[in-house]
């Protein structure tokens, strides 16, 4: 998954701190299902369980904001408008593509068109990223 993040805090498009950008966000906390390192999108794994997405999904939690083990409770950052987000690309992205989460807990890009009809559309990204680099991405 590249670099471990620790603690993992999105931004808003203008790069200040969600926080500030959109007070009384509510972050949920959830029990982690498997090994989870912080900016991973996640998936919904059972009752009250997120874990790493394998794969195009349409069971998105949101975002792990911290590295936890499984078992362990984490806060999960929302996905939504506005929101920025920087997560790996296991296969490489170009700035302006369509994406789904992918292996890894990353994200892949994919036919906006081919994503929406899925409902595994996630976002847009911002940046090029080579595979197994970080891209930031905006929430749909």
């Amino acid at each position: 998954m590249g670099s471990a993040v620790s603690d993992y805090v999105p931004n808003a498009i203008d790069g200040v701190a969600v926080y500030d950008t959109f007070p009384g966000t509510v972050v949920p906390q959830l029990t982690a299902s498997a090994a989870i390192t912080g900016g991973q999108v996640l998936v919904i794994s059972g009752a009250g369980t997120v874990a790493p997405s394998g794969g195009a999904s349409g069971l998105i939690a949101g975002v792990a904001a911290s590295d936890v083990s499984s078992g362990q409770k984490v806060l999960v950052w929302p996905i939504g408008p506005g929101i920025v987000h920087t997560s790996i690309t296991p296969a490489g992205v170009a700035a302006g593509a369509s994406i789904a989460s992918a292996a890894a807990g990353g994200v892949d890009s994919g036919t906006l068109g081919t994503l929406a009809a899925a409902g595994t559309l996630l976002g847009t990204t911002l940046t090029t990223a080579s595979a197994g680099q970080p891209c930031r991405w905006i929430g749909r």
